[in-house]
């Protein structure tokens, strides 16, 4: 196994770790005295309802409805409807289809459960706009968002407060029946009410809080979002509300397991796996980090000696100033390519692990040595934040398609001995 095989196969098995089909049955609670409603949105929303399908019985009434990513789907499945919608921008189809949620929950008793399943992306695909906002508000002040470099905790805290169904919404909508949220974790920390902006989870953030994130990253809202966030009225519910006692949640996969099964794929081939958890902040900035990081391994041996592998997840953000094709994936490991200029005997990959770097068709990329002196214009390239050109040019995009998971982003950084081949 050589050094681009083994980044590979550990992004693989970090993706398998987080597979719906393998995550979601052991979470799977009993069937109720009444019926089964299923709800949920995300990436993997698709992949989540089909394994529930697949293990509830059959004899057990189920229906209900759920929307992922356009190209996430997974067929047309005998009880539960699957829906296409847009991410990152919603569109129309995420707000009928959040619309549709609404309804279905409406009007159950204690003796009904709701499922929900929930997974990273879905707050733009429920896209139900509060009273008085518009769908062209809300994709405008996403657009902006996610332009400006914010963090997913800074952008769903705005989007929970211009929702009519996440930061808790959904689970007020669905009282008094019992309420069950199976999640696939996308954010540092695995807090469930960042995840998808937390539907059916109290809201701990505030109206003065979303107005903060606008004013720190200098979006301009819509005249209706700004009255909207002076109304009382848009608060979200909070813990000890009313609306969250017959509620639960399990998280069933998360970005932490997915780096021990990377590490364990390391750890096999005889190198050393150091985890560095979750990493937020500007992808290039990130990257010089990690590059200096990873040339005391190669020149001290420390925090560890080659042969290594420095594993890392989370989410990094990118300020786009340029007209490039990107991924924060891809701009990550062009920064890393600049950082390191060719520097021998480290090798990095950086992909997401739903099989999509931002809106592109790759995952991400891998990076060797070579690629430095083989890409051609790699500051200028990065100055444009063009890293899917660069890694094109040169074949190096890791392309998988959906994976229909996502448990954030999987880096890692391996420096080898020099010569060495596994």
């Amino acid at each position: 196994m050589n050094e681009r095989e083994l980044l590979l196969s550990m992004f693989h098995a970090a993706v398998r770790e987080a597979a719906p089909a393998v995550c979601v049955p052991p979470h799977l609670p009993p069937p109720p005295a009444g019926r089964t409603v299923v709800i949920g949105a995300g990436k993997a929303a698709a992949a989540m309802a089909a394994a529930v399908e697949a293990h509830w019985p059959q004899d057990a009434p189920l229906s209900g409805l759920v929307v992922t990513r356009y190209g996430h789907g997974v067929g047309k499945l005998p009880r539960i409807e699957v829906v296409e919608a847009s991410h990152p921008v919603p569109d129309a189809a995420g707000q009928a289809a959040a619309g549709r949620i609404v309804e279905l929950v409406a009007g159950l008793t204690a003796d009904d459960l709701v499922l929900c399943l929930i997974s990273g992306g879905g707050s733009a695909l429920l896209a139900l706009p509060a009273p008085g906002i518009t769908l062209a508000d809300k994709q405008a002040v996403n657009r902006a968002l996610l332009r400006s470099g914010a963090g997913i905790g800074d952008m769903n805290c705005v989007r929970k407060h211009l929702s009519a169904i996440k930061g808790g919404r959904l689970a007020a909508a669905a009282y008094p029946a019992r309420v069950v949220s199976l999640l696939i974790s996308d954010v540092p920390g695995d807090d469930p009410s960042v995840i998808a902006s937390g539907p059916t989870v109290p809201d701990a953030t505030t109206l003065a809080d979303a107005r903060g994130v606008l004013a720190r990253y200098g979006v301009v809202a819509p005249p209706a979002v700004a009255a909207w966030l002076e109304n009382p009225a848009a608060e979200t519910p909070k813990p000890g509300d009313d609306a969250f006692a017959h509620a639960s949640m399990v998280m069933t996969a998360t970005p932490q397991a997915s780096l021990e099964a990377a590490a364990a794929v390391a750890r096999q081939a005889g190198v050393t796996p150091v985890i560095l958890g979750d990493i937020e902040g500007e992808a290039v900035e990130v990257a010089r980090v990690m590059a200096g990081i990873a040339r005391q391994c190669a020149r001290y041996g420390q925090p560890c000696a080659p042969p290594c592998v420095l594993i890392s997840g989370g989410e990094t953000t990118v300020t786009v100033r340029g007209q490039g094709r990107g991924g924060r994936n891809a701009e990550f490991l062009l920064g890393l390519a600049v950082a390191l200029e060719g520097h021998p005997g480290i090798y990095a990959i950086a992909c997401d692990t739903d099989g999509i770097d931002g809106t592109e068709d790759n995952a991400g990329a891998v990076l060797t040595p070579e690629s430095w002196a083989r890409g051609r214009d790699a500051r200028a390239r990065l100055a444009d934040n063009d890293g899917y050109g660069f890694f094109a040019a040169l074949g190096d995009l890791v392309v998988t398609g959906p994976t229909r998971t996502n448990v954030n982003d999987f880096r890692a950084i391996l420096i080898q001995k020099e010569g060495l081949l596994f």
